[in-house]
């Protein structure tokens, strides 16, 4: 069984491939890295193109939900992008919080990061940068941003609980964050679990509905509210890699079920104790 790191690694290298690819190619695959199904499986049903601050050259295609457009950005905010990939959630945020926003965009990946930053010097943006880090420890000093979102990240991380410390500590008293991710409702086969591959495609690594909102929960937020849920189906040519005929139509058949959720939550103004809570 592989540990934390390296899953870690595994994740890194599938999303390093992913960074050279064209878009097409990633929203047709069901593990990024490679054509897998002959069916059409785009987990990223949402339309970024309508959005103000949209760049194509920063959508890789692979996120499962659009959690900008819930995220309540203000002009002048300080948002933080959890997993940054290209930028494309950066620049749409960046929209939203203006000439006196600030944004910052964090992702462990250097092929990622490398075309990020090259799409902000594209288009000439001097107030969104991207940093090199992991989320379990993210290269931000605590208290800084308004809004933190995600999209898609979350359920690639081995220690989710040690992300949302992470997210509480970074957030400013009063903060708040929009994310998107991968859920589960029920359990799915083992097979299917421990695939490398679906891990990396953001299935495998995902965990159950109730225990994510309970991190959630337990990390101190409060206000917590599902904005947006949707049912992800993998196609049966996919299936069929993991699970025999009978195990597939059982699964089918079945309550489990793979989610996109867009979870907000809010961080105290006073943090519930004293003044250095925060800190």
């Amino acid at each position: 069984m592989e540990t934390a790191e390296q899953l870690k690694e595994l994740v890194k290298q599938k999303y390093s491939e992913i960074a050279l690819q064209d878009k097409e190619i990633n929203q047709s695959s069901c593990c990024g890295s490679g054509g897998c199904s002959t069916e059409v499986y785009n987990i990223m049903s949402d339309d970024y193109t309508t959005l103000e601050g949209y760049n194509p050259d920063a959508d890789l295609g692979l996120g499962c939900g659009l959690p900008t457009q819930f995220a309540k950005i203000k002009k002048g905010n300080t948002v933080i992008d959890l997993g940054s990939g290209a930028g494309n959630d950066c620049f749409v945020a960046r929209a939203e919080a203006g000439e006196d926003g600030r944004v910052i965009g964090i992702d462990f990946t250097p092929a990622m990061i490398e075309k990020s930053r090259a799409n902000a010097v594209k288009l000439g943006f001097q107030n969104v940068e991207f940093r090199q880090g992991d989320i379990e420890h993210m290269p931000v000093s605590s208290n800084v941003a308004d809004v933190i979102v995600s999209n898609c990240v979350l359920n690639l991380v081995p220690n989710k609980d040690g992300v949302f410390k992470e997210i509480f500590r970074v957030l400013k008293p009063g903060g708040h964050f929009s994310i998107s991710d991968v859920v589960l409702i029920g359990n799915l086969p083992d097979a299917l679990r421990k695939d490398a591959e679906m891990y990396a495609g953001c299935v495998s690594g995902a965990i159950q509905k109730e225990e994510y909102l309970d991190l959630i929960k337990a990390n101190g937020f409060s206000n917590i509210t599902i904005q947006k849920e949707k049912a992800i189906t993998i196609p049966d040519d996919i299936l069929k890699n993991y699970l025999n005929d009978t195990v597939l139509e059982e699964f089918k058949k079945g309550t489990t079920g793979i989610f996109s959720i867009t979870v907000y939550a809010e961080k105290s103004k006073t943090c519930g104790c004293g003044t250095d809570c925060c800190n």
